[in-house]
């Protein structure tokens, strides 16, 4: 590990899912590299390599081999005056005469241009499809050198059959609807590139620092933790870190998703790229630039496209056999038929690029619209694993729950009132440390009660706590505290309920019940029932809590549970789930849950912003506490899922009619050229869908 190093590099010049494979194959062929990843919407290539072995001019070199180049960060994409030259000229040419000959095409139809068509000389077809096609020819006979198949070399050897015997109008036509595919294809992309791209621009490029008693605006690159930044009403916040002074309404949808802002002050978080609406803050600085939540959220975005499908890798391996498949149709066609038209239209209707499309066009809209609305999925492969999950498990605190206890019930006794006891039990608590004496103050804190400063204050660790309160002995605590407290009937009723239960006693007479409890999110309930609605039927608790708040919970929520569960036993049991064969997604809060979520088949992790663990151990990240988030990530991966079998599906159907009625020389040359290209339209059109999912 001592010699490995890990490189990002620009790569400019990718317009498709294919450009990848191409620029993956070039750096992965260099000794000393062990692994690559090429993403196409942040146009970059991430490399684990032996720097004792390759260096970056030699990377840089195998890129511009591939067709590519790889771009220094400071300088722009190295200038290419032909490519720069040609590409919309004769993109342009291309255009033109598609639209022409789709007269033509009308005319032959109706037989009212075929003597026209023979008339124009063999050399000046030729030309117009050379010059029409001259950059994908180019781009297929380079591929073809270095022994690689891409999309278009099937739809060239279609064009060129299809002038050898004669029909250069259809050869025209076939390079039309390349470039078609070509722009449709790289506006989809540009569309899933430009949603990175914007996510990115959302980061503030400087900020206000105090260095030297004065306000100095730098590079947000230049800020060092621990510095203090001063961010102003409608300002971007530019790094993570911890209020210090203060008041703001924050807009946080751009990590979070939500909607609502939210009020910060002395004490609490901010995220780098979230807005100060109202007010002004100072920030003490704790992390910057790409290890700020927002970065790694981006880094998350970027590279999503390196956790694959399964579908995908298999819809990439038959589109490296389709063309021998075609191919084979074509010549069988001939020796049975003859006609070498037939055997054209079967070369020049044939879609391979549509295969290949099938897949990543939809997971990538669909990552995007989720990043969207604070749902961090790391790849396509979980979006397929989320579609087909059947078991749910459950951690409790902190995810079913809010992770912090709340007084839920006040029972005074022997003339107290409600608010007396807890009064009492709050200036008693005043300087305990115990997160149930927090919950007590919190409880009086809510109802604005006035407090006394309690005197002779003592704990009893494991039991209470006991004071001095104006003139009376006040003392708070456990049974074991409160001897007298284990007759009272409504103590077994509590109990039952899973509470944890602190009994008050004043002058050493039992004067009140106060009961705690961590209160399940209020949204859980229904979130649960549309999981189960979408096909979820094993829901399990698992918690490290006793049976008895276990149980309460669970039968709350109409589900399987297991307690006392030390880390290492929730691993055992979403192990055991999957030696049986289900598909097991996992939702925790990503701390103590860590091992398990990365264990499960799908680990999602609550409330994931800031949170280094949770982002890191899950497959998909939820960046607000909100449980209908859960469902929402379930229904997207269903949606996904039915948009690629249906692409899928559609260019099956599509190919198999399509070669089948050219081989019986039912489909002509000219409109087999014009019917290639609209497998990848109507992928494309359908995939686009998932990115405006509601």
């Amino acid at each position: 590990m001592a010699n490995t190093q890990t490189l990002e590099i620009p790569i400019a010049g990718m317009d498709c899912a294919e450009c990848t494979q191409h620029v993956r194959q070039a750096i992965a062929s260099l000794p000393g590299v062990k692994e690559v990843n090429v993403f196409l919407t942040s146009e970059k290539a991430v490399v684990r390599l032996d720097p004792t072995l390759v260096d970056l001019p030699l990377i840089h070199k195998a890129v511009a081999s591939a067709g590519y180049s790889a771009p220094t960060p400071a300088a722009p994409p190295p200038a290419r005056p032909l490519a720069n030259l040609t590409r919309p000229v004769l993109t342009l040419f291309g255009l033109v005469f598609g639209v022409v000959l789709f007269i033509v095409v009308v005319g032959e139809w109706l037989g009212l241009f075929e003597a026209i068509t023979e008339q124009v000389p063999w050399p000046l077809g030729w030309i117009i499809v050379g010059a029409a096609g001259y950059s994908i020819f180019r781009n297929v006979i380079r591929a073809a050198l270095k022994g690689q198949i891409t999309s278009h070399t099937l739809m060239s050897v279609g064009a060129v059959a299809a002038l050898v015997v004669g029909e250069w109008a259809t050869a025209v036509v076939v390079v039309f609807f390349m470039r078609v595919g070509d722009y449709a294809e790289h506006f989809t992309t540009e569309r899933a590139r430009r949603a990175v791209k914007n996510l990115t621009a959302m980061a503030p490029q400087t900020a206000r620092v105090e260095r030297d008693d004065a306000e100095q605006e730098v590079p947000v690159e230049e800020v060092r933790v621990g510095e203090t930044i001063i961010v102003r009403p409608g300002e971007r916040i530019p790094v993570d870190g911890e209020v210090i002074a203060g008041q703001a309404t924050v807009d946080q949808a751009t990590i979070t998703g939500e909607a609502m802002p939210v009020e910060v002050g002395p004490g609490s978080h901010v995220f780098a790229a979230t807005m100060a609406k109202l007010g002004s803050l100072r920030v003490r600085t704790t992390r910057i630039g790409a290890d700020t939540t927002f970065g790694r959220v981006v880094k998350m975005v970027e590279e999503a496209e390196a956790h694959r499908a399964e579908v995908q890798r298999i819809a990439d391996k038959f589109s490296a056999y389709y063309l021998p498949i075609v191919a084979g149709i074509a010549a069988l066609t001939f020796l049975l038929s003859g006609n070498a038209l037939a055997t054209t239209a079967v070369l020049v209707v044939a879609c391979s690029c549509s295969f290949a499309l099938a897949t990543p066009i939809a997971m990538l809209a669909s990552i995007g619209a989720g990043a969207k609305r604070g749902l961090l999925i790391k790849g396509g492969k979980y979006l397929e694993l989320l579609a087909r999950a059947d078991v749910l498990l459950l951690d409790k605190t902190g995810t079913l729950t809010l992770g912090q206890p709340q007084i839920t019930d006040v029972i005074p006794l022997n003339g107290l009132s409600a608010t007396d006891i807890l009064a009492l039990a709050a200036a008693a608590e005043h300087y305990s440390e115990h997160p149930l004496a927090e919950a007590v103050r919190t409880a009086a804190r809510a109802q604005n009660l006035a407090l006394a400063e309690p005197s002779h204050f003592e704990a009893i660790p494991g039991m209470g706590v006991r004071v001095k309160l104006d003139g009376h002995l006040i003392t708070v605590g456990n049974r074991r505290m409160i001897p007298a407290a284990k007759s009272l009937p409504v103590v077994a009723e509590l109990e039952a309920q899973g509470k944890t239960l602190l009994f008050l006693a004043r002058d050493n007479e039992l004067a009140g019940v106060l009961a705690a409890a961590d209160i399940l999110r209020p949204e859980v309930p229904a979130a649960l029932a549309a999981v189960r609605g979408l096909g979820v039927r094993q829901i399990e608790l698992l918690t490290g809590d006793n049976e008895r708040v276990a149980g309460t919970l669970a039968e709350k929520l109409g589900v399987a549970y297991r307690a006392k569960l030390l880390p290492e036993d929730k691993i055992a049991v979403v192990k055991d789930y999957q030696a049986k064969g289900h598909t097991v997604v996992m939702v925790g809060d990503g701390v103590n849950d860590a091992p398990a979520l990365a264990q499960a088949d799908v680990g999602i992790a609550m409330g994931a912003a800031g949170t280094d663990i949770a982002i890191e151990a899950a497959h998909v990240a939820l960046m607000r506490e909100d449980w209908t988030l859960v469902p929402e990530v379930l229904r997207i991966a269903r949606r996904t899922m039915g948009v690629v079998k249906m692409n899928i599906a559609f260019t099956a159907v599509y190919n198999v009619v399509g070669l089948t009625l050219a081989a019986f020389g039912i489909l002509p040359p000219i409109l087999a050229a014009a019917a290639q290209s609209l497998p990848d339209l109507g992928i494309l059109a359908n995939s686009s869908r998932l990115l405006r999912q509601r």
